[in-house]
């Protein structure tokens, strides 16, 4: 039984999260589901951006099932729920392709952290934000505290980490979190990913290295990225690789 819908609209790859019963949470089963789908998703030309979206309309995702972590030991708890998490998320958040979460609903725990992994949001207008790991004795595991610093002010993560406060849609529009409220957030975000796939998917995925270089999203990865693009288009490329192939010395030109 999928969990986590894999759905192709032309050139837009949809993601849909699909445990309703419990407001989306996230099971183990979920997230390997997703880091599947994202693994196949980069993978595939064909596909220009990622949408993620969740069924119903009162959740986007409430975060983690507690019934999928509450029991584990700390040693499993910190090696593989916390960090196969970070790590999907990681994936999702350093995809080649731009990408947008549809937050139909509440975005709490891991459903925010989620949605800080993409490239942007949208959110209904009676969506919220929040961070209530501290009132089940957790903290955030998926990046709430690393990641989303980078999103929001450093006050307004600590209201809803150490305080426990919601941020309710029209204030998250306001300090740039989301892209846009709107009664219909799969519309409005389809209509940004329709603008994003008409414009050069090459300079696009440049772009989101060089600016994700800047603001520290895996920073050396980008970094040999760009270089590694540079240089493969190099005639020096070239002829190392078929210098190699014909076992002689090189005759590199700089070019």
């Amino acid at each position: 039984m999928s969990l986590v819908h894999f759905i192709l609209h032309g050139p837009i790859a949809e993601l849909r999260l699909d445990n309703p019963s419990k407001m989306n949470a996230f099971t183990t089963k979920m997230l390997s589901q997703l880091g599947a789908h994202l693994e196949l998703i980069e993978r595939d030309a064909g596909i220009r951006a990622v949408m993620i979206t969740a069924v119903g309309d009162r959740a986007f995702c409430t975060g983690a099932d507690i019934n999928a972590w509450g029991n584990l030991s700390p040693a499993e708890f910190a090696r593989h729920w916390v960090r196969d998490g970070h790590r999907i998320f990681d994936r999702l958040a350093r995809l080649s392709k731009p990408t947008l979460a549809v937050l139909n609903g509440h975005a709490f725990g891991g459903g925010l952290e989620l949605a800080a992994a993409c490239d942007l949001r949208v959110m209904g207008p009676d969506a919220s934000l929040a961070l209530p790991e501290a009132g089940v004795g957790i903290v955030p595991g998926w990046s709430g505290t690393q990641r989303l610093l980078r999103l929001l002010p450093e006050p307004v993560v600590k209201e809803m980490a150490l305080f426990g406060h919601r941020i309710k849609a029209e204030r998250a529009l306001a300090f740039g979190f989301v892209a846009a409220v709107d009664e219909d957030p799969r519309a409005a975000g389809i209509a940004l990913l329709n603008r994003a796939i008409g414009l050069s998917p090459r300079a696009v995925e440049i772009s989101k290295y060089m600016i994700h270089a800047a603001a520290g999203e895996d920073r050396a990865a980008m970094v040999e990225a760009l270089g590694s693009a540079a240089i493969a288009a190099s005639d020096d490329r070239a002829e190392g690789v078929a210098a190699f192939s014909d076992k002689r010395k090189p005759a590199f030109s700089g070019k």
